[in-house]
């Protein structure tokens, strides 16, 4: 098990990113949750088998047909068993 912070910019809010994100990492079989920055970002929390991480990551650089994916920054950090994949709303 692994957790992952990434951090996407490019067109990724009003394009339909979090929801497909949500489809997708319950696919992968990752958990953790998406949400919308105020900076336009996108953030999300991965946790997961590292093969379906990698996967999910690849995912992120193209992300769903409306978006425009300039930049994913992709960190380690503290596992927190999530227990399932949310879209959080500030």
């Amino acid at each position: 098990m692994k957790h992952l912070n990434i951090i996407i910019t490019g067109k990724v809010q009003g394009v339909g990113f979090r929801e497909t994100t949500k489809i997708i990492a319950n696919q992968m079989m990752v958990t953790g949750f998406v949400r919308n920055e105020k900076d336009g970002s996108v953030y999300i929390e991965a946790e997961g088998e590292n093969v379906f991480l990698e996967e999910f990551v690849n995912w992120c650089h193209e992300g769903p047909d409306r978006s425009r994916v300039e930049n994913v920054a992709v960190s380690d950090g503290e596992v927190k068993n999530y227990r399932n994949f949310e879209i959080l709303r500030k």
